[in-house]
């Protein structure tokens, strides 16, 4: 459990390049539908260059063969768990700062057990308050934004986040079903790449291809600038490939439902590491009295409702033995 959630911060911590650059990208005037497509363009590039230059030529060949297999299905998990999730992302960058984001992002957490419930998963009732404690954090930090901006940027800073919120564990938690073959909703995927954890990321970026196409034509964006092309490949690298795979790479360890909602968790650190980088890279300012009391609340409630999932996990494993003796 414990190597799971270092996994799972390690990748919170890359994953906060993408709230400090998008941040950047907007302030420079770059459109946020070239921020998203452009990360996805090139984590396909990097992905297939890597693969093929680490010797790997097979998983891209075995990736791509499973997606003819069940491209359905892999169009319909990249669209909803990379597509429609940083999309959403992007545009919210337009209107907030990228640790409001990060912060309005942790409203996963909340998201997750209902995405588990969806597919028929038993929820763990522990932790719940500590969920509302993180709940109550993003409250706080919203309502400090509300002095400093009109409320149609507001909704449009946290609103689409919301929403990002289902979406990327929605998408996370289709491919897992499938995995395991457990729900009669989605086909059963027994394709031996996806045990890979760089041949599951290429299949969700696969995936989502159709939706970057459809999103350019129809959002019709000026020509991205030198800038945001160089930021979108540094965003690429370090969100899109290393910390996918860790935190994907970490799902997939998971075999119960204690330790998903464990690793989901842990991405509520993204939200110091976005602070950090927003300050010391765009000058951002501290977060006043409501922001600084929001982000103890959200990093407080991580850390109990991780303590509070291990500690189920461990009377369960520890009542299943005696059951057995």
């Amino acid at each position: 459990m414990t190597r799971l959630i270092v996994f799972g911060i390690l990748a919170a911590f890359f994953f906060s390049s993408t709230f400090v650059f998008n941040r950047a990208m907007s302030l420079e005037g770059g459109h946020w539908a070239w921020t998203a497509s452009l990360r996805y363009g090139y984590m396909l590039l990097l992905l297939c260059t890597w693969l093929l230059l680490k010797g790997r030529r097979g998983v891209v060949v075995a990736a791509w063969d499973a997606f003819r297999r069940n491209w359905l299905f892999w169009t319909t998990a990249g669209s909803v768990g990379f597509g429609a999730f940083y999309a959403l992302i992007s545009f919210s960058a337009s209107f907030a700062p990228g640790w409001v984001v990060a912060t309005t992002w942790q409203i996963t957490i909340l998201a997750t057990p209902v995405v588990l419930l969806l597919f028929g998963r038993r929820v763990p009732a522990r932790g719940v308050l500590f969920t509302a404690m993180i709940f109550l954090g993003i409250v706080l930090v919203t309502l400090e934004q509300a002095t400093a901006a009109p409320l149609g940027d507001i909704l449009r800073g946290i609103v689409p986040v919301v929403a990002a919120a289902f979406a990327y564990p929605l998408g996370n938690q289709m491919v897992w079903e499938a995995r395991h073959g457990t729900s009669s909703l989605l086909p059963a995927i027994t394709d031996p790449v996806v045990d890979d954890s760089f041949g599951r990321v290429l299949l969700m970026v696969l995936g989502s291809i159709p939706f970057w196409v459809v999103l350019l034509i129809v959002a019709a964006p000026p020509p991205p600038s030198p800038g945001q092309l160089v930021n979108t490949a540094l965003v690429a690298v370090f969100s899109g490939v290393i910390a996918t795979s860790l935190f994907l790479h970490a799902r997939h360890c998971a075999s119960t439902t204690y330790e998903l909602a464990a690793i989901d968790a842990t991405q509520s650190t993204e939200v110091i590491f976005s602070l950090l980088g927003e300050i010391v890279f765009l000058h951002g300012l501290l977060p006043g009295s409501s922001g600084t009391a929001g982000l103890v609340l959200v990093v407080g409630g991580l850390m109990l409702y991780v303590r509070a999932q291990t500690a189920g996990q461990l009377k369960e494993k520890i009542h299943s033995r005696a059951e057995k003796g």
